[in-house]
């Protein structure tokens, strides 16, 4: 999905948090989990999930659409400097949300999945996207996958990737530190033609290390690159998140 089809389902998304009309048809009602979305980290990478979450959603009108509580918390603690008091507050988000009824709940956000344990204590399935996207890009049918990721979610991936007997690629520690630099810069609202070569840019040298696909392994990757601005194979993390919620709440 593009950063164009990102904005056109932005422009219908609160089809996406539609609650569902009294009168909705008994099939559409039938076994439709609600889902609960951990939000906020960033914001523009959330907004973004929820236009996926619309967009993969095979809908003829709004009471098709997936229910969805959310918890858009920007003041969650960071995840590389506070991450005790941001294990704690996913934990308190996940059972607010499960108070507001979700049934499913999902986080777009790779680093903060390092306190998955502290968000499925709330008792209800969550959706891991690391584990997940892992999957999805071995069945490409790379051996070797580069990362886009911050080192939280690099440590992640490594993990996720092994178990899929798949090597990961990782970026230099100058290219990661620009990386870091970038993510920076789109959570700040940038995300201008510099910043989208920047990210080209290191998706390349992925490649040139050997990277037979490359993962957009931070949910604000896609907010600059596209599936065709790889030579290999790119694995969108929010989009294998957003089709997984999709199957599991219709």
């Amino acid at each position: 999905m593009s950063r164009g089809d990102i904005a056109r389902g932005a422009g219908m998304g609160e089809a996406s948090a539609q609650v569902p009309a009294s009168g909705s048809s008994e099939r559409m009602r039938s076994g439709v989990k609600i889902l609960g979305v951990l939000g906020g980290m960033g914001p523009a990478a959330t907004v973004a999930f929820l236009a996926r979450v619309q967009a993969l959603t095979p809908a003829q009108g709004d009471e098709d659409h997936v229910r969805v509580v959310m918890d858009m918390n920007p003041q969650t603690p960071n995840r590389h400097t506070q991450p005790e008091a941001a294990g704690r507050t996913l934990g308190e988000m996940a059972l607010r949300l499960k108070a507001a009824g979700a049934e499913v709940l999902a986080m777009p956000c790779n680093t903060a999945h390092a306190h998955a344990a502290a968000i499925r204590a709330a008792g209800v399935p969550f959706v891991d996207m690391v584990l997940e996207t892992a999957k999805a890009a071995k069945a490409n049918g790379a051996t070797r996958i580069g990362v886009l990721a911050t080192p939280g979610g690099e440590a992640l991936y490594a993990a996720a990737l092994a178990a899929e007997s798949v090597e990961m690629v990782r970026l230099s520690d100058a290219d990661r530190a620009r990386f870091m630099a970038v993510v920076a810069g789109v959570k700040a609202g940038d995300v201008g033609p510099e910043q989208r070569a920047a990210m080209r840019d290191l998706a390349a040298a992925l490649v040139v290390a050997g990277a037979e696909g490359v993962i957009g392994g931070c949910t604000e990757v896609p907010l600059l690159l596209d599936a065709e601005d790889v030579t290999v194979p790119l694995t969108d993390s929010a989009e294998v998140l957003a089709r997984v919620c999709v199957g599991m709440c219709l």
